[in-house]
């Protein structure tokens, strides 16, 4: 599918030249890089540059977090029990795995356990079995992380069992708040904290680390954890600007020089010993085999790694989750040929301004990878659903700049329970309501989505001439870091790029349906400009069918980022080319 080229509209010129000249006469798409990301003061750009502990917010200004803490040393001085419950996800795991490890020399070894719900038999959220294995041990405070919000029917059943809630969220409410000893989420409407895009964990390390200040612990004894919230951070791809940029920049600094027991065992099966590990290794390797126990097993898994403190049994359960991990891949690799094939046996739904489809017979724990892969590729807003328990129950996945939460908040009548972000989203219902949820649904999407939404797009921060391109423009590039939501990885454009002769189409070979024949699947890349003395190196990934437009002798545009290659000992810059394509005449 044709991408389309979209050059982020450019700050004021004089902007970019005050800042530029403010930073010591930086390169001025440095400037233009802090202006997009709203950092427009010398100030605001040395704070972004240089992260600090001390920048935080004070957790007490979260709504509720007084009466929390409160409850929290009421539950220690009584000699009362905790369960420490969570989702069953990545931020699920690494919340419960961050608030059991702080307080269990707390409450003590006896008074504190954790609770993950069977993804398959409970579902997400505060689950009645669990509130009853509550009761069952004793255990009369739930600290319920990265879910709660909406669980208005499960908090009054708490109560009736005699055991308090406090609830720790990132989602969104429905209005009516449970009446939880405590409702922490900065996105409550009556909630003036000042960061409202805190992980679920994220939420959790707030209240710890109000507890800590309130109880006057060492904050350093909270501080160790910072490598498991970096996890959820990356994982749950929420906005990498304010706290969440702190927080991950000290999570990422103790990943890569002193991380826990069992995320080292982790990385070391993931194949990133001995290599600094970045945002982009925890989302496509590490997060990915967190979240496969829960998805093939149990979540308890994944948190009995991460809060291990013994090298062989961490090594033990990594290997397992590795495992786990393979056997999802080989599962929503098939459950995705199966979708495909389904969307071309009935045109009447790929024709359709989004993609639905049901099987009941698809594996619960993969359906929201399969919703993933199905919008990369078809670029429509997709549910995959599939039966457990006698409903529906689907994952959602939007393209860029549609909300997929509103829209699914617009059949909420047909549905028995919601919830999710703009991006991605869960959802339940009967199985004789598919039918009509997915007309009211296509509906929506084609009244409320713009035509070139439906078109992919690249993001293209600014242009370069290669020979701005140097060591010192990569290591003041690579101030930007850690990247995510808000502060991607900058894409840069160059035109007029000429092959020096030496590209090459490389990898195994593929149909080339444009051109006929056969080519390699991807592009060895040697270019140069008419502003530069040397050449560039790059791969173009997946592009090997446009061999043809390189190697034709005409100037070129080519999007992409920039890297260091490590190989043999040697470094080298290279662009990592996302598209291209020829000048036009």
């Amino acid at each position: 599918m044709e991408k389309r080229w979209n050059i982020k509209p450019s700050p004021d010129a004089e902007d970019v030249i005050s800042l530029s000249k403010a930073l010591g006469d930086v390169h001025p798409v440095f400037a233009r890089l802090l202006l997009q990301r709203g950092i427009s003061t010398a100030e605001q750009a040395h704070a972004f540059f240089n992260p600090k502990l001390v920048d935080m917010h004070n957790p007490f200004l979260m709504q509720d977090m007084e009466e929390a803490v409160e409850r929290i040393n009421d539950a220690i001085e009584r000699g009362e029990g905790l369960l420490v419950y969570g989702d069953y996800d990545v931020d699920g795991a690494t919340a419960v795995a961050l608030v059991y490890s702080y307080l269990k020399p707390h409450f003590g070894e006896d008074n504190i356990d954790y609770y993950i719900p069977d993804r398959y038999d409970e579902g997400s959220g505060i689950s009645q079995k669990g509130i009853d294995y509550a009761a069952e041990r004793g255990l009369s405070l739930i600290i319920a992380l990265d879910c709660g919000i909406k669980a208005v029917s499960s908090v009054e059943y708490a109560k009736q069992k005699g055991i308090d809630v406090i609830i720790c969220d990132h989602h969104t409410s429905d209005g009516i708040l449970p009446e939880a000893v405590a409702c922490l989420d900065p996105k409550r409407s009556d909630c003036h904290y000042p960061d409202k895009n805190l992980s679920g964990c994220g939420v959790g390390f707030k209240l710890m680390q109000a507890f800590c200040r309130r109880n006057d612990c060492r904050e350093d004894d909270l501080l160790q954890y910072l490598d498991i919230l970096a996890v959820s951070i990356a994982s749950d791809i929420v906005p990498m600007m304010g706290e969440n940029r702190i927080l991950a920049h000290y999570g990422l600094k103790k990943i890569n020089e002193n991380p826990s027991v069992g995320l080292k065992s982790i990385i070391n099966v993931a194949g990133l010993k001995h290599k600094t590990i970045t945002i982009s290794d925890i989302v496509f390797k590490i997060g990915p085999r967190i979240n496969a126990a829960g998805r093939m097993q149990s979540a308890n898994e994944a948190v009995k790694l991460l809060i291990c403190d013994n090298d062989s049994e961490a090594e033990a359960i990594s290997n397992s989750i590795d495992a786990f991990n393979d056997a999802r891949k080989d599962l929503d690799r098939a459950i995705t040929k199966e979708a495909l094939k389904m969307l071309k046996e009935r045109p009447d739904i790929a024709e359709g301004n989004a993609t639905i489809l049901f099987n009941p017979l698809w594996h619960k724990g993969v359906i929201g990878i399969v919703a993933s892969r199905l919008t990369e590729i078809c670029y429509k807003p997709t549910i995959i659903l599939t039966e457990s328990n006698g409903f529906a129950t689907g994952s959602a996945r939007s393209i860029d700049g549609f909300d997929i939460y509103n829209a699914i908040g617009s059949c909420s009548d047909l549905l028995e329970n919601f919830g999710g972000h703009m991006y991605a989203a869960g959802l339940t219902l009967k199985i004789e309501n598919i039918g009509e949820f997915t007309r009211r649904f296509d509906a929506y999407v084609a009244a409320n989505i713009d035509s070139a939404q439906l078109e992919p797009q690249i993001d293209i921060d600014a242009e370069l001439h290669l020979s701005d391109i140097t060591p010192e423009f990569y290591t003041m590039l690579n101030k930007f870091e850690p990247y995510g939501p808000l502060n991607p990885k900058p894409v840069f454009m160059s035109s007029g790029v000429y092959d020096f002769g030496t590209s090459k189409a490389v990898g195994r070979d593929i149909h080339d349906k444009t051109h006929g024949g056969k080519t390699r699947k991807h592009i060895k890349l040697e270019v140069t400009d008419n502003h530069s003395r040397g050449t560039m190196q790059g791969v173009a990934f997946g592009l090997g069918n446009r061999i043809a437009d390189v190697k034709s002798g005409l100037p070129l545009s080519i999007c992409y980022t920039i890297e260091m290659n490590n190989f043999r000992n040697k470094q080298n810059l290279q662009l990592m080319v996302s598209d291209l394509r020829p000048d036009k005449k």
